[in-house]
């Protein structure tokens, strides 16, 4: 058994004093924590936003207007199409010197993958100029 007991008066005063090495310990744990970990957390990609504009589309006889209904039905140019057909003829005007613009309207009711499938097949054509077709908002 290990247990020193002081007889004499010299020692038997207490120590009052808050210890704070341990508190300052713990606050620079802290402090390194937070220095490594909020640069992590704010990473963002420094990238300039374009301002919002809407321009009128200019209609013109050579451009292409796919229109996609809520029933994800696929039109070229207001005849229905397939998948197939949609494919063959997005090729078939690809290489067209000025290349045509694709318009897609897609109806607000319709799913994502038929809308999807259309810019799939404008990227597998290689069709270069791709836009959407809204309704501006009313204010």
């Amino acid at each position: 058994m290990g247990m020193n007991i002081s007889e004499g008066g010299d020692n038997t005063e207490l120590n009052s004093t808050i210890n704070t090495t341990p508190l300052v310990d713990v606050m620079l744990v802290l402090l390194i924590v937070f220095l490594i970990a909020v640069p992590v957390v704010l990473k963002t990609v420094p990238v300039q936003l374009p301002n919002v504009s809407n321009i009128p589309t200019q209609s013109k006889p050579e451009n292409i207007v796919i229109a996609v209904d809520a029933a994800g039905e696929t039109y070229w140019n207001n005849v229905p199409v397939t998948k197939e057909d949609l494919l063959a003829n997005l090729r078939a005007k690809a290489p067209i010197k000025p290349q045509p613009e694709v318009h897609i309207r897609g109806d607000l009711n319709s799913r994502y993958e038929p809308v999807g499938r259309v810019v799939a097949y404008c990227q597998k054509a290689g069709i270069v100029r791709v836009g959407f077709i809204t309704s501006p908002e009313h204010h």
